[in-house]
């Protein structure tokens, strides 16, 4: 079957909790439901939206957790990526932002369905975990991301 070609430019939002651990999400592709990941929350910039913008909408939508933007950070880093979603053939430019969050409860409440359709879950994970895991993450360069952040919040 031939896929729809997409193409999108998103903010992806790191939240990181005063353990240093990031907020990644577990879910799956609907054609390959027998292979799930883990992925950074994040989406395409709407209208008007810039990609930071695009990254604080998400993290409500997909997480809801409300923040600022201006307590993000970043961009921290940006790439292109290419993969299949469903019917569809997707190029992706992702620059991502970290935020730092206290007490944050996770929520799948204001996800659109297709996202709680294709949601597992969610799991702080911290750096080591990542860099040990044999589970699936995207994007693969995700601990060299982390590494760009200080202790205390900032890009570094």
């Amino acid at each position: 079957m031939t896929k729809i070609p997409l193409r999108r430019f998103t903010g992806r939002a790191l939240p990181i909790n005063d353990e240093g651990r990031v907020l990644l999400l577990h879910g799956f592709d609907p054609a390959r439901p027998d292979e799930p990941f883990w992925f950074t929350i994040g989406g395409a910039a709407e209208a008007d939206e810039t990609l930071l913008d695009a990254a604080v909408r998400e993290l409500f939508e997909e997480a809801g957790i409300a923040a600022p933007a201006g307590e993000f950070t970043g961009p921290l880093a940006t790439g292109t990526i290419s993969f299949n979603f469903a019917e569809y053939a997707i190029t992706q430019d992702q620059t991502f932002f970290a935020i730092r969050v206290t007490g944050a409860e996770v929520s799948f409440e204001h996800m659109e369905d297709v996202e709680k359709d294709t949601t597992l879950g969610h799991r702080w994970w911290s750096l080591e975990e990542l860099e040990a895991t044999d589970e699936t993450i995207f994007p693969v360069d995700l601990p060299a991301i982390l590494r760009k952040i200080t202790p205390d919040g900032e890009s570094g």
